[in-house]
């Protein structure tokens, strides 16, 4: 069953809603909600790559209350284990059983603050829990629910003493973007309210998580025409095949944009996507899935530039094609 034009209307206004009450605790960046509340409906996560106090926990806070969820906040460090993320068995000597104590992990909004200062096997802990939903201790699966979202954050300025991540992890990020500082307006008021260090903590609940994951299935729904699968594929062939490129985009990758492109429409009020939907999110979906050719880098080359080529390169579709 396709989305209807009406579960479209209601869908975008819904969705403004949200922007809106996320909007009070995280001013002046529209956009960055926008993509992040997209990632959550998608049954995505988010890598923001940001200097420290801009905001990042804040907007955790903000969309976890806004959706009626919960939320945790872990700090990545070298000594962190991958059971201080996902959970431990326990013997209990009373009722002589073992009892499964969650860890932080199992909340609607985590954020995973500085993910690349832990040690690749916590990372590795965390990156299944995003890709399954799931958690698996001695044989036993714990389901984490839904909605969940996992923003992890990197600060781009302090390397030393951090863990890359692999290129087959950061692929399983739907999108990565950045929050930046405010507008010199919106830093006003950030400032007239430094009297409340917890904005979030005011804010009223806008919809229910299970309104949430209802959301996420009608989003599915959305129209996608042959023309714009084709294009999308086109789209990433061509960052494999660029002479820039040792690794362009994955089939999960192209599967992404997809399922991001179908958010999108849905919050703008359309029941189908557009060329225009895919062009728009290319960066932010794309753009860290990219692996440059090491001579290229060093010549100046960024997946930006590469992205922004083969977008006008490839000719978007101007009409509908008709089923294969």
């Amino acid at each position: 069953m396709t989305m209807t034009p009406e579960q479209a209307t209601w869908f975008a206004g819904t969705f403004d809603r949200l922007v809106q009450n996320v909007g009070l605790a995280v001013l002046g960046k529209e956009h960055v909600i926008r993509l992040t509340l997209m990632a959550m409906i998608s049954e995505g996560h988010v890598l923001l790559e940001d200097a420290p106090g801009t905001g990042k926990t804040s907007l955790a806070k903000a969309i976890a209350a806004t959706v009626q969820g919960t939320h945790q906040r872990i700090q990545f460090t070298p000594d962190l284990l991958p059971s201080d993320v996902t959970g431990v068995t326990i013997y209990d000597q009373d009722t002589h059983k073992f009892d499964f104590h969650k860890g932080p992990i199992f909340a609607s909004i985590v954020l995973a603050d500085e993910i690349n200062r832990a040690s690749p096997k916590t990372q590795s802990a965390l990156l299944e829990v995003m890709e399954e939903s799931r958690v698996s201790v001695d044989g036993v699966t714990h389901e984490v629910g839904r909605p969940f979202l996992v923003i992890a954050t990197q600060n781009p300025i302090e390397q030393a003493g951090t863990y890359r991540l692999p290129e087959a992890q950061l692929d399983r990020f739907l999108i990565k973007t950045t929050i930046g500082y405010p507008d010199l307006a919106s830093a006003e008021k950030i400032l007239a309210g430094s009297a409340n260090r917890n904005p979030s903590s005011t804010l009223s609940a806008v919809i229910t998580t299970s309104a949430v994951a209802d959301m996420a299935d009608l989003a599915a729904t959305v129209h996608v025409d042959p023309a714009i699968l084709r294009y999308t594929a086109q789209l990433a062939e061509e960052t494999r095949i660029a002479p820039e490129s040792r690794l362009g985009v994955s089939v999960r990758g192209a599967m992404a944009l997809i399922r991001a492109s179908k958010v999108w429409a849905a919050a703008q009020g359309r029941h189908f996507v557009l060329p225009d939907d895919i062009k728009e999110l290319a960066g932010p979906v794309w753009t860290h899935r990219f692996v440059l050719d090491a001579e290229a880098e060093f010549s100046g080359a960024s997946a930006e530039g590469v992205l922004a080529r083969v977008l006008a390169d490839v000719a978007a579709p101007q009409s509908r094609q008709p089923a294969a």
